[in-house]
C-alpha cells in the first residue's frame, strides 16, 4: 500500500494515523541509533517513515603549511539504503526524500531507477537548501532550480518516459509523489499568493499529497488548507509537527523555518528558561493541544518530525494514539 493508500484510508474510516521522520546518521556511525529510535515509535503503528536526504556541504582542512585545503564532503549520506533497511527490518512503507540541490537531472533519475528496483515506491520531491555559504539556491548547471520540475520528472518515468528519450523499453515506474507546503509561505516566496501558485504548480504537474513545514499555531494551518482548496488543491494536505524543546528554539525555529511562535507559548517557555526539563514538558503539552485539535478537525495524518531523537514524539504518540 503506498502513501496515498493509506491516506485515503485513513480519510475513509475517518482515523488519524502517525508518521514521523528520521535524518540518516552522520557518515561513519551504523544503523544504531535509527533502530533504537523507531523501536520506540513502532508500538504507534507508525503508517510509514521518512528518510531525509541531505546535500554535500563545504569541509575546511588546514594544511601544515597554514593553507586551508576545501572540499566537498556528504555528511549523512545513505538515505536509500537506510530507506531499504528500514522496509526490509519493520514492514512499514518508507518515504525516501529526494532534493534538487547538487543533482543533474541524470542524477536524479538514476536515484528513481534505484529506487524503483528496491522497491521504493513513495517519495517526497524537494528543491534542497542552498549550498554551504551561499545565500540563495542554485540549481545545478544540469539541473532544477524548483522542485515542480522534479515532480515533473518523476510523472514522466510513471509514465515510461525517460530524459534522454532513446529508451528501447519502456517500464513505467509508479512513486507516489510527495511535496512541501508551506503554512507561513517559503522564506522565498515574495507573497503567500506567490507560494500558493507554485504549489498548485506541483499538484499540477503530479504531486499526490502534501506535507506542511511545522507550525505552532494551528490557525494557521487551517487558513493554508482553506487557502489551497479554494483555488483547486484538492490532494492530501497533512501537517508537519514538531515539538518546542529547549529555550534557543524560540529564536531558532523561526529563524531556520520562517514560522510563528505564538506569544502564549513564548511567554510560558521564558517562564521557565533556567528549567530545562520544564521546557520539554511544555513543548510536549503544546504539541499535545495541537495534535487533538488537528485530529478532531479529521486530518488523516500526522507528521512528526523527529530530528533522531523518539523521547519527545513518543511521550506525545503515548497520549494522542
Amino acid at each position: 500500500m503506498n502513501v496515498v493508500e493509506i491516506i485515503r484510508e485513513a480519510e475513509r474510516i475517518h482515523s488519524t494515523r502517525f508518521a514521523f521522520e528520521l535524518l540518516p546518521p552522520l557518515k561513519g556511525d551504523g544503523m544504531e541509533g535509527i533502530a533504537a529510535t523507531i523501536d520506540r515509535l513502532m508500538p504507534y503503528d507508525p503508517a510509514y517513515i521518512n528518510v531525509t536526504f541531505h546535500r554535500e556541504v563545504l569541509k575546511e582542512v588546514r594544511r601544515a603549511d597554514g593553507s586551508i585545503e576545501r572540499h566537498v564532503v556528504r555528511r549523512r549520506p545513505g538515505t536509500v539504503g537506510i530507506a531499504t533497511a528500514i522496509r526490509e527490518r519493520y514492514g512499514v512503507e518508507v518515504v525516501p526524500h529526494l532534493i534538487c540541490g547538487g543533482h543533474s537531472r541524470s542524477d536524479i533519475e538514476d536515484a528513481l531507477i534505484d529506487l524503483d528496483f528496491l522497491g521504493l515506491h513513495n517519495v517526497l520531491a524537494l528543491r534542497g537548501d542552498a549550498f554551504t555559504g551561499e545565500k540563495h539556491f542554485k540549481a545545478h548547471p544540469e539541473g532544477y532550480a524548483h522542485a515542480v520540475d522534479m515532480v515533473r520528472q518523476i510523472a514522466a518515468m510513471n509514465r515510461g518516459e525517460f530524459i534522454d528519450g532513446e529508451v528501447e523499453l519502456t517500464h513505467r515506474s509508479a512513486f507516489t509523489i510527495g511535496v512541501a507546503g508551506y503554512p507561513e509561505k517559503h522564506s522565498d516566496a515574495e507573497s503567500m499568493e506567490e507560494d500558493l501558485k507554485h504549489l498548485k504548480a506541483k499538484v499540477d504537474a503530479g504531486a499526490d499529497y502534501i506535507v506542511t513545514q511545522l507550525f505552532y499555531d494551528n490557525s494557521r494551518f487551517f487558513d493554508f488548507v482553506a487557502r489551497c482548496r479554494e483555488i483547486g488543491i484538492s490532494v492530501p494536505i497533512i501537517p508537519g509537527i514538531k515539538p518546542l524543546a529547549t529555550l534557543r528554539h524560540l529564536e531558532l525555529l523561526p529563524k531556520t523555518f520562517g514560522c510563528h511562535i505564538p506569544e502564549a507559548l513564548v511567554s510560558e517557555v521564558r517562564a521557565h528558561s533556567e528549567d530545562k526539563a520544564a521546557i520539554r514538558e511544555i513543548g510536549i503539552e503544546w504539541a499535545v493541544t495541537q495534535c487533538r485539535e488537528l485530529m478532531k478537525a479529521g486530518v488523516p495524518v500526522l507528521h512528526f518530525y523527529s530530528m533522531g531523537k523518539a523521547e519527545n514524539i513518543e511521550k506525545i504518540a503515548k497520549t494522542v494514539f
